[in-house]
């Protein structure tokens, strides 16, 4: 192989590629895969992130700027940091949804606010740094009068469609994708009730993903061709990178990770990430993966603090911290977009028979030969996930020749970075790049690291995004105060996480010139 350093001084190599030391290599022999752009798959529909599930991104609102901002490029910003695909969001329901309560724009029948809660904020900020970023609404639960507790009732859809339809009238955002009902079974009459009521809105575009749970939803769809008709996604929770093979077997529609991750965000968790991104379209042909949660922004001592891409939990210094999920989801984003293709499998996508996962995906109208190729090698120990358990699996470091199929044929260079996950998070590489490849007589080979992820692109695009660093993290300032008068009436407090009902500023009257914190739910 020959690589071209940054330099552009050429060489010819015999030793790793990669700058940091590596083990002795089990195998001398290099195993061969061929990348055949002849042959695609499924169409890739995005790396995202989930702010809901619930108020787990309540704090980052709460950041003064330029720190509030710089969370949001690391997390939205094209070539930068994240740079996610995908934007899922909790619409609010007054109910407590695991870190606390979302305010719904809709507590009674006759009342409707479309300024409460910081999603329509989070969404629009998204949009700001990638107007192209797809977004995704959810509900986890809605308020009591709707059906009069009937979930799956008239009341409900037109309460969907009101969100839907403010956050493009007051905000101009397009919500490409709703869901049913948090990780509750669904029924058939409501998916195909909604259905018609969103074109009924003139909504069309709004497509239905269902049900955000298990797959039981497929045996549903076998069943029932209307409704297989107005289902065009099945989403699921924590499948394990499996999928049934009637869900695989399904036609004209995708399956999603639809929420993924839920992982304490150290090096494992990076790790979990990693293998994840990979393995859920290589075992199970899920073409979208999302990240419960977006960022960790909520307090210590609630559900599964430490998870998310990034840590935003210190608002009073502007303190934040980029964890190693950023820069694995980097490894994916910044080389590919929604609507590119995966290669087949056994032509691009597949395991190494040393273990460990490789994906290959291409551009639509593939004029240039352009592809992006991500590897990733983590081990057992070091990428278990919280849910579902993970079966004994060997991997080691390994040799692997790539033939580059001529639809493929590159013009130049390959541009190759990586990361390597150390237990240590002091050691660990995040999202470096490496010296440039130049294939020789249309392949190449590398040495393949264990706990590492590595990615080889035609596309020079990508870089690692950096700020300087935030201040430190203190304690929360005690004593601390506040008058509530410098709010909006409706709004909520700095620093207050509702948890069990819904809390905002109120007017006692119209005499009075005092504001304060009441529940209203």
């Amino acid at each position: 192989v020959r690589v071209e350093d940054k330099h552009h001084v050429r060489m010819r190599v015999l030793v790793p590629l990669f700058v940091t030391a590596l083990c002795a290599y089990v195998s001398s022999g290099a195993e061969t895969i061929t990348l055949d752009g002849s042959k695609v798959e499924r169409t890739f529909d995005g790396i995202g992130g989930l702010s809901g599930g619930g108020a787990t991104s309540r704090l980052l609102w709460d950041y003064t700027e330029p720190y509030r901002s710089q969370v949001l490029d690391y997390l939205f910003k094209p070539n930068f940091g994240a740079s996610l695909h995908i934007l899922k969001v909790e619409i609010g329901g007054d109910c407590q949804t695991t870190d606390g309560t979302e305010s719904s724009h809709m507590h009674t029948r006759d009342d409707q606010n479309y300024e409460r809660g910081y999603e329509w904020w989070l969404m629009v900020e998204a949009k700001k740094r990638n107007p192209n970023i797809l977004i995704y609404a959810l509900a986890w639960g809605v308020p009591g009068w709707i059906g009069n507790g009937n979930f799956f009732s008239q009341d409900n859809v037109d309460y969907h469609v009101n969100w839907i339809k403010a956050a493009k009238s007051v905000y101009n955002v397009t919500v490409d994708f709703v869901g049913i009902w948090n990780e509750r079974a669904c029924t058939s009459a409501y998916i195909k009730l909604l259905r018609t009521g969103l074109d009924k809105a003139s909504l069309q575009h709004t497509k239905i993903v269902a049900c955000d749970g298990n797959f039981g939803i497929v045996s549903m769809m076998d069943g029932d061709r209307q409704l297989a008709e107005v289902i065009p996604i099945v989403g699921v929770h924590y499948p394990g990178t499996v999928s049934p093979t009637n869900a695989i077997s399904l036609n004209n529609t995708a399956l999603w990770a639809s929420e993924d991750f839920s992982t304490y965000a150290d090096s494992s968790g990076g790790g979990c990430w990693a293998r994840i991104l990979n393995q859920n379209y290589v075992n199970g042909y899920m073409t979208a993966t999302i990240s419960w949660n977006l960022v960790a922004a909520y307090y210590a001592g609630l559900p599964f603090y430490g998870d998310g891409l990034m840590w935003s939990v210190c608002p009073w210094t502007g303190n934040y911290q980029i964890k190693s999920p950023i820069w694995i989801s980097a490894h994916t984003t910044q080389f590919t977009q929604p609507g590119w293709k995966y290669l087949a499998h056994g032509s691009g996508v597949g395991h190494f028979a040393q273990g460990g996962s490789y994906v290959t995906l291409v551009p639509p109208n593939n004029s240039k030969g352009d592809f992006t190729l991500i590897i990733e090698l983590m081990t057992h120990d070091h990428s278990k996930c919280i849910r579902p358990a993970l079966p004994a699996y060997n991997v080691v470091n390994q040799n692997v020749t790539f033939v580059i199929g001529k639809d493929l044929m590159p013009q130049g260079a390959l541009y190759l970075w990586k990361s390597f996950l150390s237990q240590d998070e002091t050691k660990s590489v995040l999202f470096e790049k490496q010296p440039n490849i130049i294939p020789q007589h249309g392949s190449f080979t590398l040495q393949l690291e264990t706990d590492s992820v590595y990615t080889i692109s035609t596309l020079n695009t990508a870089q690692k995004g950096s700020y300087p660093s935030p201040p430190a993290c203190t304690s929360f300032p005690v004593p601390y105060k506040d008058t509530f008068d410098s709010y909006k009436p409706e709004s909520e407090a700095k620093y207050f996480a509702d948890q069990t009902g819904t809390f905002a500023i109120y007017k006692p009257s119209s005499s009075s010139a005092d504001l304060v914190m009441r529940q209203v739910v």
